[in-house]
């Protein structure tokens, strides 16, 4: 039964497939139009909160992460992705358009409260990319039916791609960022998945 709903999920129609590129497509464009606006100055944050150009860039940024993260939720059945995704895009975008990067370290209290939220933005975002990338390599990867659709699997290792990108801004928020330590992080994050992997029983 279940080979025949996976069977029917792969299996699209033309009409789903110029859906699913139209999709794509305004996707596309509205993260083209959201880094434009940001590379190239559009928008900063001298301007007024009720500015126009704020408004439009907060538009193209929520629907971005709408088409980007709401189509592969429905089709690998990743519960939650859309939300954590557009908490995160927004998020991390907001904090790169109008937030004043931190010029002080981690534990000075002015800028304890922005290391905090780009972290928790990071984490979000990078965690909602890296999860439906990770489901379907795992379908590609294991051979054991339960562990090729384990999605508990494929969230926890997003989870934990989220936690290095949110240690990577904490480490550089202690002024101890170098490569070493993130490899060495890396290292202690890729010990414990294979930990998991070898003790924790896949979703059935």
């Amino acid at each position: 039964m279940r080979g025949e709903e996976s069977g029917s999920r792969t299996a699209t129609s033309p009409f789903s497939q110029r859906v699913v590129l139209l999709l794509a497509s305004l996707a596309g464009l509205c993260w083209a139009g959201a880094l434009a606006m940001l590379i190239w100055g559009v928008v900063d944050r001298q301007q007024p909160y009720d500015a126009p150009e704020r408004m439009v860039y907060y538009i193209i940024v929520t629907v971005a992460a709408l088409l980007t993260f709401t189509p592969v939720e429905r089709q690998f059945c990743l519960t939650g992705l859309t939300l954590e995704g557009v908490f995160g895009t927004t998020l991390l975008l907001y904090i790169l358009a109008f937030v004043p990067p931190p010029t002080g370290w981690l534990l000075s209290l002015p800028e304890a409260p922005v290391y905090a939220v780009m972290a928790l933005a990071a984490f979000w975002f990078f965690s909602s990319l890296a999860m439906p990338l990770l489901y379907a390599a795992g379908q590609r990867l294991f051979r054991q039916r339960a562990r090729r659709y384990d999605r508990r699997r494929a969230r926890r290792q997003a989870y934990e791609i989220g936690l290095l990108a949110a240690l990577i801004i904490v480490l550089a928020g202690l002024r101890t960022l170098t490569p070493v330590a993130v490899v060495l992080v890396a290292l202690i994050i890729g010990v414990a998945e294979l930990l998991f992997l070898s003790f924790v029983e896949p979703e059935s």
